[in-house]
């Protein structure tokens, strides 16, 4: 752990002994070494905080629910100017954080990059997550509406404060609306080599029509009534 790190990486996890391991791995391969790693987890039961602390994590336990509230008490006492958000099934690719700690200047406040599969997919999955994660979120930043997702998300620590972070009363759409909030402060980035993979495994449960319509019904219910899904099923 760096004594003095520019980046903080703030991981929420809940039983994440499958693949919190292959996080680890794509971090020892940055290119960018001056970070430390905060693993926030949820009290899981299996080996999670076992594996982090092995592997020189900051281990926070947090009871409550929600991935925005864990993500806040990661970030609470991360020391980096620069926080970056990973999901403990998202694999970092090597330039990730190098990526971000020369994209994040000129009054960048928060910035995102490519989201691919980290397991083997069907094409019509891999397909999905390059439609999303590039041309569709890419595009909301360009039309001043955007939209992050949680799983590679980075923020400038000064601002992240100024809007009180994530909504914890949130338990899905939480990194959207820290999104819209924080694109009031300043630019948003995407950078092609803030690139991660990230698991599949929700997806293939739930298939792409039940995945598309749980997001799909999702977004009219924050945007309507601002009261996003309470539910968000557990797979393990």
């Amino acid at each position: 752990m760096a004594r003095y790190p520019e980046i903080s990486v703030v991981v929420p996890a809940l039983n994440e002994e499958k693949y919190i391991g292959h996080m680890f791995d794509g971090l020892s391969r940055q290119i960018f070494k001056n970070f430390e790693v905060i693993v926030v987890d949820g009290n899981s039961t299996d080996k999670t905080r076992v594996i982090a602390r092995k592997r020189h994590a900051r281990v926070l336990v947090e009871k409550r629910k929600g991935m925005g509230l864990a993500r806040n008490v990661g970030a609470r006492v991360a020391r980096g100017r620069i926080i970056v958000f990973l999901d403990a099934d998202t694999k970092p690719s090597p330039t990730l954080l190098d990526a971000y700690h020369e994209g994040m200047e000129g009054g960048v406040v928060a910035a995102t990059g490519p989201i691919l599969p980290l397991e083997d997919a069907k094409k019509t999955i891999s397909l999905g997550y390059r439609f999303v994660s590039t041309l569709f979120v890419r595009l909301t930043i360009n039309v001043g509406r955007p939209a992050l997702v949680g799983s590679n998300f980075a923020v400038m620590k000064r601002e992240f404060n100024r809007v009180h972070g994530f909504n914890k009363n949130f338990m899905t759409y939480e990194d959207w609306d820290l999104s819209a909030r924080m694109g009031k402060l300043g630019s948003i980035r995407y950078i092609d080599d803030a690139l991660v993979y990230t698991s599949v495994r929700r997806v293939q449960q739930w298939g792409i029509i039940g995945y598309v319509a749980f997001y799909a019904v999702n977004f009219l219910k924050y945007h309507l009534f601002k009261k996003p899904n309470k539910k968000y099923e557990q797979i393990r």
